[in-house]
């Protein structure tokens, strides 16, 4: 259209910029350059205009504004006289001159005192406030090693996948998740997990977390109000099942898992447990128990069960699923977090089909799905190969720096009991007598070194101890946080 021609409302839309809310209408007539300028002059001072930032291009600005060419030019050309921007190529105009007044630094939260930290009833903040306290070696579990996530890899699936990906992929899609994801994830957990299922029953889900929210739901809205948990078990799994209003009673672990017996005999409807590889123990559910827990699960209960590390094992065989025994009566979650990353947000929750269609429900209600492209690059290092050969190469890994912990834990801390060795990221050390665990992390960060207490994790009394983690940390921080932790405990216990 003509801009000669255009109408009043043509006009308005044309008229200003949002390139900081400019309105050519508050120029005085004749000195639009001047009024321009002014404007540019006063977003650098304040910190609008920050250093390095760029400004438009001189004719995009003119066209927003409704201007001529001439007018932006002529703006830019005096803010460069004054040696606030500078013209940069193809890089365009920058801004060179700092803002007049900086601008204060966000305040940072105040990290609480060791003591407070591990108080003797943490809340649901603890985690985040145990990852933001500073210490030069973090032995805190759960943490996988970060720096060998496979940049490599994923840029190169990501490639391939943006080389292929239809337009339509980009827009809403199946609350379930992508297809491509759904049918890589089915087939991979037959292959290392016995668990037979179509990609239908697969819903990806933003990490095991959401997968417990979701089921809460579920299991609220079929009148199931209390899910029994491990104990010792993870603190922060309880914390969740909470939040969604479910009563988390416990049950005892000894060295062969969960006591079945027990948890039958309470009446619970339901549990979750982590049957391949205990958490915090580390200790695998004996066949009998297994046994025992499907029995008890075909009689009426449901099972959830968190599959979190079952890829991480290095001295024992596999341990097979439980939803590959019974499917009608177990629900199954897994992630990427432990192999991958975290931050990722990826995984994944089978569950018996009277539930599935309620759980999609609930999934569509959340978000609507999780992002598309990490599920789809994800599904491309899953059927390429790669993400079996990163998981070769952690484990590698991982029996290093495990080794390096046991070689530590039987020097400096000779009388302390290790759980778990055989597979998963962490090894749970356990002492004689009434130390109070929660005082031995305390003091141990003070001296830079962070830690779990095993009480944390624990409803009923249990030996006190520490949860270690190993796999983000080099042999030779393993042995010095582990020394730390001797010699707090030597000052704590006295001279021998």
């Amino acid at each position: 259209m003509d801009r000669a021609k255009a109408s009043a409302s043509d006009e308005s839309i044309t008229a200003g910029s949002d390139f900081l809310q400019l309105d050519v209408g508050a120029a005085p007539p004749g000195g639009r350059a001047d009024w321009l300028a002014g404007r540019l002059r006063a977003a650098i001072a304040d910190g609008r205009l920050p250093l390095g930032g760029r400004l438009p291009a001189s004719r995009v600005l003119a066209d927003e504004l409704g201007v001529s060419r001439g007018v932006v030019t002529e703006a830019y050309q005096r803010l460069a006289e004054e040696g606030k921007v500078a013209g940069r190529g193809r890089a365009g105009t920058v801004v060179v001159a700092a803002p007049a007044t900086p601008s204060a630094a966000p305040a940072r939260a105040a990290v609480p005192p060791p003591e407070a930290l591990f108080g003797p009833a943490p809340g649901t903040e603890i985690f985040e406030a145990l990852r933001a306290a500073p210490a030069r070696i973090d032995l805190t579990p759960g943490v996988p090693d970060l720096a060998a996530f496979p940049r490599a890899a994923w840029l190169r699936a990501e490639r391939a996948v943006l080389r292929r990906l239809d337009a339509a992929a980009l827009g809403y899609g199946d609350p379930r998740g992508a297809p491509a994801l759904r049918l890589a994830v089915a087939q991979r957990l037959a292959r290392t997990r016995g668990i037979r299922a179509e990609p239908e029953e697969v819903v990806v889900v933003a990490g095991v977390s959401q997968a417990l929210g979701l089921l809460a739901q579920v299991l609220h809205a079929d009148g199931v109000h209390t899910v029994a948990v491990e104990d010792p078990g993870s603190l922060g799994v309880r914390q969740h099942l909470r939040n969604w209003r479910l009563d988390t009673p416990p049950v005892a672990v000894d060295a062969h898992g969960l006591r079945v017996g027990e948890l039958a005999a309470a009446g619970h409807p339901a549990v979750l447990l982590t049957p391949a590889h205990q958490f915090p123990t580390g200790v695998v559910l004996h066949g009998d128990r297994r046994r025992q827990l499907l029995d008890w699960a075909r009689r009426g209960g449901l099972v959830l069960e968190d599959d979190y590390d079952a890829e991480h094992r290095y001295d024992r065989p596999p341990v097979p699923a439980l939803r590959g025994a019974l499917p009608e009566r177990v629900c199954y979650t897994g992630s990427v977090s432990k192999l991958l990353a975290p931050a990722l947000r990826v995984g994944w929750v089978l569950v018996p089909p009277r539930h599935l269609d309620a759980l999609v429900a609930a999934k569509r209600m959340a978000d609507l799905g999780n992002a598309v492209l990490p599920q789809l690059v994800l599904a491309e290092l899953m059927t390429s190969g790669d993400l079996d050969r990163h998981l070769r190469l952690l484990r590698r890994r991982h029996v290093r720096r495990r080794d390096a912990m046991i070689r530590a834990i039987t020097a400096y801390l000779p009388g302390a009991t290790v759980h778990g060795a055989a597979a998963g990221l962490h090894l749970t050390v356990t002492f004689a007598g009434d130390l109070p665990d929660a005082d031995l992390a305390a003091a141990t960060l003070r001296r830079g070194v962070k830690t779990q207490p095993l009480s944390w994790h624990a409803q009923r009394p249990y030996p006190p101890g520490l949860v270690l983690g190993y796999a983000a940390n080099t042999a030779s921080e393993i042995d010095e946080g582990v020394a730390t932790i001797g010699a707090v405990l030597r000052g704590r216990q006295g001279p021998a």
